[in-house]
This record gives structure tokens, C-alpha cells and sequence, in this order.
């Protein structure tokens, strides 16, 4: 039986025992970033994340819509589905990032978000990095 009690997570506690992760690059693996995510809680077919970086993340898309959350800071979600789009999110903002479509984030400075996602994510190979990075310069 399912439970009936609901899941309370208090996202202040939690980001105060995340690091910053500065100087992230797409080449960045999971295990160099460890101590800046974590995930919440399980979310319908995937998961409740929280992440604490500044940089560049690689091109990733998800089987299922993503939602992000802006607690902090400020970043470029880039989506490349119908051609290359910025768009430009602050806290206390939020982007529902389509399914299928390649995207990542860049943050100079550094950021707080929240993510639910599906689970399974599929990260741009080199060939498909480089087209899409090709691409979202024009």
C-alpha cells in the first residue's frame, strides 16, 4: 500500500549542506561534483534534485519533461529544439524544459536550482557537443 504521508523537504537545510561547485565545464563528471547535488526525494516516475554550481554544463536531454527551479543566483538555460533559444532565469523563477530536447545551463556566477526529472538522461556525445555548440552560436 502507498503511503499517505507526505514528503517534507526543507530546501534552506538542505542547500546550507551543499558546496558551491565553481568552474564547472561540460567535461565535468558527476564524481568531481559530488557534495554540490543531492537528490531529494523520488518524484513520480524520477526524482526531486538540488544543485549548487557556477560554469558551463554539458548538453543532456530526458525521456520526460524537466522542471527547474531558480532558489538563487541567475543562469542561461540554452534549448536546442527547434533551433537554438536562450532564455535567461533569475530566482524565483522557473522553466519547464521540454522532453527530447538538448539543453544545459550556464552560470558564471553561481546558482541554486531545484530539478524534477524523469529518470534516464542521455548526455550529448562529442560529435553531437559540438554541432550543438556549432549551432547555438548563430
Amino acid at each position: 500500500m502507498e503511503s499517505r504521508t507526505p514528503s517534507i523537504v526543507d530546501l534552506n537545510a538542505e542547500l546550507a549542506n551543499l558546496t558551491m561547485f565553481r568552474g564547472r565545464t561540460p567535461q565535468t563528471t558527476f564524481a568531481d561534483r559530488r557534495g554540490s547535488a543531492a537528490q531529494l526525494a523520488p518524484f513520480r516516475d524520477g526524482a526531486l534534485i538540488l544543485s549548487k554550481s557556477a560554469g558551463k554544463g554539458h548538453w543532456e536531454t530526458h525521456p520526460g519533461d524537466e522542471l527547474v527551479y531558480v532558489l538563487d543566483g541567475a543562469f542561461l538555460e540554452i534549448v536546442e529544439k527547434d533551433g537554438p533559444q536562450s532564455f535567461a532565469l533569475g530566482a524565483g523563477m522557473m522553466a519547464i524544459v521540454p522532453q527530447g530536447a538538448w539543453h544545459r545551463v550556464h552560470s558564471p556566477v553561481s546558482i541554486s536550482i531545484s530539478m524534477s526529472t524523469t529518470r534516464g538522461q542521455s548526455i550529448a556525445s562529442r560529435h553531437e557537443a559540438w554541432r550543438l555548440d556549432a549551432s547555438s552560436r548563430h
